[in-house]
């Protein structure tokens, strides 16, 4: 495994106002992830995980603190840079799948790879090779509405990763599943991480599923520890 970290987080604190009735969510929080790895964030509703997901993902600044993709300091970049370091770097996996209902799964998976400028034919056939991946080739051509709540969000999974970022970050991405539906959707995606050395934080609420990554990390008051160490 490589040791240089793809994504590191270095003393980041968030506020909500000002003054007297500021809220801290988070107090200095350090980490970082390495290619391969898959990791888990756990932690009490409310303990901020979503937020810390966010700014990991450049989609919301710091207070304070510095967030380092691939080496580079993300502080001094505007919403262009943000952007393109979003899109061609990070991957986001939400609880709701958020697919377009107006396209079919094959559709869904090809439009963030023409976006970043693949052709039409190039983007078909890499969503094919994704669907194939996690077993919906067969369910490729169907709407949203037409697949179960497990197939959905393997579509988003891939979609994910369709533009090959290093780092994936997925909010409760198994939270609106069944166990067993969980289970199989967990299974796939530490699979995917597996065979593509991505870097993966997944924020979970499910212990189970937290114990079979490679570590877990606790938000708790603010701050981030490891478990186990």
């Amino acid at each position: 495994m490589n040791s240089d970290p793809v994504l590191r987080l270095d003393g980041v604190t968030r506020r909500f106002g000002s003054g007297d009735t500021a809220l801290e969510i988070l107090r200095g929080v350090d980490f970082s992830l390495r290619p391969g790895e898959l990791v888990a964030l756990v932690g009490p509703s409310g303990a901020g995980k979503s937020t810390l997901l966010h700014i990991a993902g450049l989609l919301e600044a710091p207070t304070s603190g510095k967030v380092l993709v691939e080496g580079k300091d993300c502080a001094g970049l505007g919403d262009a840079g943000r952007t393109r370091l979003r899109r061609d770097t990070i991957g986001f996996v939400y609880q709701f799948h958020h697919l377009l209902p107006e396209f079919s799964a094959r559709e869904n998976v090809m439009i963030p790879q023409m976006v970043a400028g693949l052709s039409r034919a190039e983007a078909g056939q890499r969503a094919d090779q994704l669907l194939k991946m996690v077993g919906l080739e067969r369910r490729s051509s169907h709407r949203p509405a037409r697949l179960s709540g497990g197939e959905q969000q393997r579509v988003a999974i891939v979609r994910a990763i369709a533009n090959v970022p290093q780092v994936l970050l997925a909010d409760e991405p198994t939270g609106n599943l069944d166990p067993q539906t969980a289970a199989e959707v967990f299974g796939q995606l530490t699979r995917i991480v597996r065979a593509t050395g991505l870097a993966a934080l997944i924020a979970t609420h499910n212990l189970d599923l937290a114990a079979a990554m490679d570590r877990t990390l606790e938000l708790k008051d603010g701050v981030v520890r490891e478990r186990g160490v």
